[in-house]
């Protein structure tokens, strides 16, 4: 094993696309780029340390606390599902009071024929809420920038970074979406409102705080890595409930796109929590229906109700609607290729400083500013349909003709698209009875804007998401086939928009079951199943020949080492033995406390084999697996004994279960602040806290069993035991970093040219920078 043998050394720092070296995508070191800086990062501890302590402490529970145990976990998904709605449902009124009185307000100036006047108030206010976005973004959490889905995947694969689930996160978070949505940017709010969920459940699960005097005992229970993700996996369902008001999509998401580890009893809160998102956002729609949430209360939670639209079908309306899935895949494969460059670039440009970033973010919003006030202007005014369902033309309040420069009873179909909230503009391209609402150009116009608008705007300083940007810019290309089809199909443009977004969702997100029941909660229509599963079935399956889903591509750019559902064929060639490495730090039963603060303050290991040899065995033997942790608590309390003799006090009476709780991320103590000069020749009894059942696999074991077992079980450490006890009984110790492909294939480059790489195609030399 490398450096990381005992539990992932630190390793150099390499930023993001440096010219010096190589990209992170090609290194698995302990830094990762989260949010939008380069942070170390480190594995969670997902399995249960059963030693002796732990053991005691549990038998003597009682039936009291076992209920308390179970019922705070139920308490907290019911918090968990009532924060996030509320806070859901804020985001998207502040998002349409803001973003509504901007273009009120701008209309109006159009009306009176100020257009310079109107550009200058459009593009000064989108760029003072991207301004605002970036500083807070930048200067107070720079983890909050981004979607937060790579940081939240990553987390629940068993990746943690310093400040993802922090409160000033959760505050960025909601904050700069609001911001960057309102400002125009062709960014989304479903990302943030995922990474959102993230925050509000790992804070509620955190089990109280000392500093501000937090420390229920019911709380304790939720101090360790295993409950803390159950509470994130519900989290982040939440937050896709809450942004699409579809709570069986949010739970389908958690569990195809986010989570890596899965249990009935945890789908069952899952889905309790998202039906508690779903009942309360009811409530507060109903309200705002009502008309107490002020002019523009009834936007938002994007919600498109096609069920009076007739979606009968033939066969001949397969044949287009598999055109739409082959070029999602198409385009989603292109997509992701650029985003992901995109993403690199950036962060080449902008790792100097903060400045940087914030200039770029505001490069991005006079640009955007410029493209969505000018680009109207080349787009011919219509005069408005007799048969209108809808006021034609609209001024100052949303709608599908908006007037923009037209003269009186003529509409800008482009403006009613480009000029509007991302969640209008998708509203408009999904409704019925407007076959002839739009021009060709215009919508090939739009198409090609929002398809690099959302590609350059997602890397910058700011919370910015991907969902809806994918959605509108996959709803455009479909009406632009609708279009093109004509009355060849018995399907109505609004319905070919539909198919457009599940296409380009499962061509950019490789989503298929989560993406589709979303978009059929949106659309409140069951029949429209049969034509949206091909669709999905087909763009994901174009896509997949290409490159990976989005997000996957993020997280290899951003530098987590994320482990793969599945183990890559050439390392059934390989054994255990082949990338283990030593040397390895072990402990006796019985250790000397100068031994033990010499080996923490020169290693950052996590986790050290405890042996037991002569005279408390016969023949060396591996007892178990301590954490680094356990042991500085141990230093800390100065556990200590003046001989080597076990003295069988109770362990009880010295430490409480409170005292080995896993702290809050950041909060750990360190060994450089506990003093043992004193007592360094005394000694520790490692035995009550060793855990004596660690996870072991032989040295024979093929890597890509190995890899399956600590991936499912969702360990840190996998230790590795000889065939044959003629040495040590321990070889070494396995952690995520030694199953990445890159460091395996670093060590083995013979197997490079076996490595399989399926039916995925290459990318011309002169399309890839590296």
């Amino acid at each position: 094993m490398s450096t990381e043998a005992n539990g992932e050394a630190e390793s150099q720092a390499r930023p993001l696309l440096s010219s010096e070296v190589s990209p992170l995508a090609q290194s698995t070191s302990q830094v990762a780029v989260v949010g939008a800086n380069l942070c170390p990062i480190e594995s969670l501890d997902y399995e249960i340390s059963e030693n002796d302590f732990f053991k005691q402490d549990w038998r003597t529970n009682s039936t009291v606390q076992i209920f308390q145990y179970v019922f705070m976990k139920w308490l907290l998904c019911f918090l968990i599902g009532g924060i996030v709605s509320l806070v859901g449902f804020c985001n998207n009124l502040a998002v349409e009071t803001v973003a509504g009185i901007k273009f009120v307000v701008i209309s109006y100036m159009m009306l009176a024929q100020r257009s310079v006047m109107a550009f200058v108030v459009f593009s000064v206010s989108n760029l003072m809420l991207t301004l605002l976005a970036a500083l807070i973004t930048a200067f107070v959490s720079s983890a909050a920038a981004g979607s937060g889905i790579p940081e939240v995947k990553a987390y629940l694969n068993g990746v943690d970074a310093p400040g993802i689930f922090s409160l000033k996160t959760l505050f960025v978070k909601i904050i700069g979406s609001i911001s960057a949505v309102s400002s125009s940017l062709l960014v989304g709010k479903a990302g943030p409102m995922v990474h959102i969920g993230a925050c509000v459940a790992s804070l509620l699960g955190q089990g109280g705080s000392k500093k501000y005097g937090l420390t229920w005992s019911w709380l304790r229970f939720f101090k360790n890595d295993r409950d803390r993700r159950d509470l994130v996996t519900c989290g982040s369902a939440a937050g896709i409930a809450a942004a699409f008001r579809a709570p069986i999509g949010g739970l389908l998401f958690a569990l195809e796109e986010m989570v890596s580890w899965w249990r009935s009893a945890l789908l069952w809160r899952a889905f309790f929590t998202t039906a508690i998102v779903a009942i309360i956002l009811v409530g507060l729609i109903d309200f705002c229906d009502s008309g107490k949430c002020g002019p523009f209360g009834k936007g938002g939670l994007i919600m498109f109700d096609v069920s009076s639209t007739n979606v009968s079908y033939d066969l001949w309306d397969v044949p287009p609607v598999l055109l739409l899935g082959v070029l999602g895949g198409l385009f989603g494969s292109l997509y992701n290729f650029l985003l992901d460059r995109v993403v690199q670039v950036y962060n080449s440009i902008t790792g100097k400083c903060s400045g940087y970033k914030i200039l770029l973010a505001c490069f991005i919003s006079i640009f955007t500013s410029c493209l969505l006030f000018g680009l109207p202007w080349l787009s011919s005014c219509l005069p408005c349909p007799a048969d209108a369902e809808v006021v034609c033309p609209t001024v100052g309040q949303a709608g599908n003709y908006k007037k923009f420069q037209c003269p009186p009873g003529h509409y800008n179909d482009l403006a009613s698209l480009i000029f509007n909230t991302n969640d209008d503009a998708i509203k408009n391209l999904f409704s019925k009875g407007t076959d002839n609402e739009f021009q060709y150009s215009s919508i090939l116009i739009f198409f090609g804007t929002c398809f690099f608008l959302s590609i350059i705007s997602y890397g910058i300083v700011s919370p910015t998401g991907l969902y809806v940007p994918v959605i509108v810019t996959g709803a455009s290309y479909g009406r632009l086939i609708a279009m093109l089809v004509g009355s060849h199909s018995t399907l109505n443009h609004g319905i070919f928009a539909v198919l457009g977004a599940a296409s380009f969702l499962g061509g950019t997100m490789r989503a298929t079951v989560s993406a589709c029941v979303i978009l059929l909660e949106l659309t409140n229509n069951l029949l429209m199943l049969p034509l949206m599963m091909l669709v999905l079935l087909a763009s994901k399956t174009v896509a997949d020949a290409f490159n990976n889903n989005i997000y996957d591509l993020i997280m290899k750019a951003k530098g987590f080492p994320y482990l793969e559902a599945h183990a890559e064929p050439f390392m059934r060639q390989l054994t255990v033995s082949d990338v283990v490495k030593g040397p390895l730090q072990l402990f006796h039963g019985i250790e000397k406390v100068g031994n033990v603060v010499q080996v923490l303050r020169t290693t950052t290991h996590n986790g050290f084999p405890v042996i037991d040899e002569s005279p408390l065995s016969e023949s060396p033997v591996l007892y178990g697996l301590i954490l680094r942790a356990h042991l500085i608590e141990l230093l800390k309390k100065k556990a200590f004994l003046s001989s080597t003799e076990p003295t069988g006090i109770d362990v009880s009476e010295q430490f409480s279960v409170v005292d080995f709780a896993k702290k809050g991320s950041g909060n750990a103590d360190k060994i450089e602040d506990i003093d043992v000069t004193k007592e360094e020749n005394m000694f520790l009894d490692l035995h009550p806290f060793t855990n004596t059942s660690p996870y072991t696999v032989v040295e024979t074991m093929s890597l890509a069993k190995a890899l399956i077992l600590l991936r499912q079980v969702g360990l840190r450490h996998l230790l590795v035991i000889p065939k044959i006890y003629e040495r040590s009984p321990v070889v070494g110790i396995l952690t995520r970093h030694d199953f990445m492909p890159e460091d395996i294939l670093s060590s083995h480059p013979a197997l490079t040219r076996s490595r399989w790489k399926g039916w995925r195609l290459t990318l011309p030399r002169w399309l890839n920078p590296h």
